[in-house]
């Protein structure tokens, strides 16, 4: 495949993609087996639906909603042969501002190491979360089908959220994991198709799988690259904070994501001074092991 650089839109605030500047052989990628841990649980009929009782609510009684943390890679080793990911900026920023509206307690890293993501996401992992009721992860950086990189190179992606699984981070068992990921995941282009349309808890001794109560929001379906623009930001992590901020009061949050991946489909095309990279779609995958619905807290 030909280079691909979004160094062409950089002055006029175009679009480019969270990918590889060099695509070659992809890397060999082999998803690791998992364990079948859990017991299918019975689930105890209940009448009354105040804070906590209900068995198809998460718990939000706690004293804090979480911690949320940023990760924005921006600037690359030149020998990753990465271009810069101009445009990041204004997504960590409108992150941080969504995640601390709604009560979070936020941190950002900025151009972060393989070595230091996978040490930031470990101490995560290892704090006390029993005070809280969620943890939050943003990652913003390039990517490929199943890897995320950092400044210096790739890891798999299921490597960096391995720390949160239930076997190992235990004060967050039962409670939702929150990952949102801006970086390609491939590098096919989607050039959209026409339509016509005629609308205008208590606590308890149950045994859990290691990986339930996970959500991962993907910016891109996988193989596709992830569009950003180099002024405005990227589609997914602009949609994503404006919705969240809409309608965090009425809405539970696979119906909030349902409204992000309408306005990332509908409202956004690329327009690239790169032959054959105008005019693109994109659709954000959004990859739930959530086992009851998840609605912010009202202050």
């Amino acid at each position: 495949m030909a280079e691909f650089s979004g160094d062409e839109d950089m002055q006029s605030g175009g679009d480019t993609v969270d990918a590889l500047r060099f695509f070659g052989k992809r890397p060999n990628i082999t998803p690791q087996g998992s364990r079948r841990t859990a017991e299918e649980m019975d689930s105890a009929s209940s009448s009354s639906k105040t804070d906590g009782s209900d068995p198809y609510r998460y718990r939000m009684d706690y004293p804090c909603i979480g911690s949320c943390l940023i990760i924005n890679n921006k600037n690359f080793d030149s020998n990753t042969s990465m271009s810069a990911r101009n445009g990041t900026d204004v997504d960590a920023a409108a992150a941080v501002q969504a995640f601390s509206k709604l009560g979070y307690k936020v941190n950002v890293a900025n151009d972060q190491t393989v070595k230091q993501m996978k040490q930031l996401l470990y101490d995560a992992s290892r704090e006390d979360h029993s005070d809280r009721a969620s943890f939050v992860c943003v990652l913003l950086s390039h990517g490929d089908e199943g890897v995320i990189y950092g400044t210096d190179g790739f890891e798999r992606f299921e490597d960096l959220t391995i720390y949160f699984k239930g076997d190992r981070c235990r004060s967050l068992v039962g409670k939702p994991k929150l990952f949102f990921i801006q970086a390609c995941r491939g590098s096919d282009l989607d050039d959209g198709s026409s339509i016509e349309t005629d609308s205008v808890d208590a606590q308890t001794s149950e045994r859990i799988p290691v990986e339930a109560d996970f959500l991962y929001a993907y910016s891109t379906a996988p193989g596709y690259y992830s569009w950003r623009n180099t002024q405005n930001g990227s589609w997914f992590m602009q949609s994503l904070c404006e919705m969240l901020l809409r309608f965090n009061r009425e809405l539970e949050l696979m119906q909030i994501m349902t409204r992000v991946n309408c306005k990332v489909a509908l409202h956004f095309e690329s327009a690239s001074g790169l032959p054959g990279y105008s005019g693109k779609k994109q659709i954000p995958c959004i990859v739930s092991m959530l086992t009851k619905d998840f609605y912010f807290p009202q202050k």
